[in-house]
Order: C-alpha cells, then sequence, then structure tokens
C-alpha cells in the first residue's frame, strides 16, 4: 500500500504532466494505486495522491453498486484525461477525499462531462460521455491532476469553518487506517 499525502503536500497542487506508455513502473504504479484505494476505502484516487504529479488517476465504484446501480462494475484508469465538455445544471454531492479525511462537504458539479484519455491498455477514448454519480467521480479525481482539491471548491466561510481541521490533517492529527506523507513544516526565518 502507498501512503497517501495529506491536506497541504505540494504535491496536492501541481498539475500533473502527460505521461507516455513508457512511463517507469506504470502498471505496477496502477496496481498499487487500486489496492492502496481498496484499503482506505476509497473510490478513486490520483496520482497526486500518492505523491506523483502526472496525469493518472482510477475510479472503482463497485463498494456503492447496491446504492447506485446505474454505475455497477464501474472501474476505470484515466491517463492524459481532458474535460472536454460539461453540459447540465449544476447540483450538489456531498465529497470526500482519501488526503482530506474525516472532513466531507457538498460541491456543486456539472452532471455531465465528456471526456478524451487513454486507459490503461494505451486505447484512446474520445469524447466519451459520463453522467451522474460516475461524472461527479470522475470530475473529483480529475481536479487531483489539476491541482486542485474539493475544499477549494466550497463556500469560502464554509473553508474558514474548516481551517483548524485542515491544520489538524496537515499535521499529522487525522485518525486515518493508512499512512500519510505530511507536508514538511515550514521553517521560520
Amino acid at each position: 500500500m502507498l501512503p497517501i499525502t495529506a491536506y497541504g503536500h505540494p504535491t496536492l497542487k501541481k498539475k500533473g504532466e502527460e505521461i507516455t506508455a513508457d512511463y517507469p513502473g506504470l502498471r505496477q504504479l496502477i496496481e498499487d494505486m487500486f489496492e492502496t484505494m481498496h484499503e482506505a476505502n476509497g473510490i478513486g484516487l490520483a496520482a497526486q495522491q500518492v505523491n506523483r504529479a502526472i496525469r493518472l488517476f482510477i475510479v472503482d465504484v463497485t463498494p456503492y453498486a447496491e446504492e447506485y446501480p446505474q454505475i455497477k462494475d464501474f472501474r476505470r484508469v484515466f491517463i492524459n484525461a481532458k474535460i472536454t465538455k460539461e453540459e447540465g445544471e449544476e447540483w450538489d454531492f456531498e465529497e470526500g477525499c482519501l488526503s482530506v479525511p474525516g472532513i466531507r462537504e457538498y460541491v456543486r458539479r456539472k452532471p455531465v462531462i465528456y471526456m478524451n484519455y487513454f486507459d490503461e491498455d494505451w486505447n484512446y477514448h474520445e469524447n466519451q460521455r459520463f453522467d451522474g454519480v460516475a461524472a461527479r467521480i470522475i470530475q473529483h479525481e480529475y481536479d487531483h491532476t489539476e491541482g486542485i482539491l474539493f475544499v477549494e471548491r466550497i463556500p469560502h466561510f464554509k473553508k474558514v469553518l474548516l481551517k483548524g481541521k485542515l491544520k489538524d490533517i496537515s499535521t499529522g492529527k487525522a485518525d486515518v487506517d493508512y499512512k500519510m506523507i505530511l507536508p514538511r513544516p515550514k521553517r521560520k526565518r
């Protein structure tokens, strides 16, 4: 299991670089990411969350198949993904994140997206449509590859209210069952 970068870690703010099929250890990285995500009880994981600033994320919503039967068996790898279009009226849905444990907040997103991406076998998918909960999860993970965390999408006053909890996470005061990589403390001058 790979350690997960905690809120405040600089890699989480880095926009991912595109990769090629010969990226070193890519197959193993994808396997390790799935294992890490499952062990941490997540449904999505981006490379930034395992301390790599590349355009790679994975999704597996199998644990929620009973609750959302329309996404049963939805397990995907997204490499060099790009959202090409978003449609519909924004809707609120509660989101959480393995890098921001213990915090769940409602985020507004469009219900339909279209994407270009490569899968783990380097098959190219052009303007593939995703909607509903699948689109929501993909948008959350896609944001990670853009260096954006879901807490940046909540209203400012809510972020102010969460300031103490976010600081606790960044200093290792989070109750999690997985190993986290904390940001280095800032040196005083």
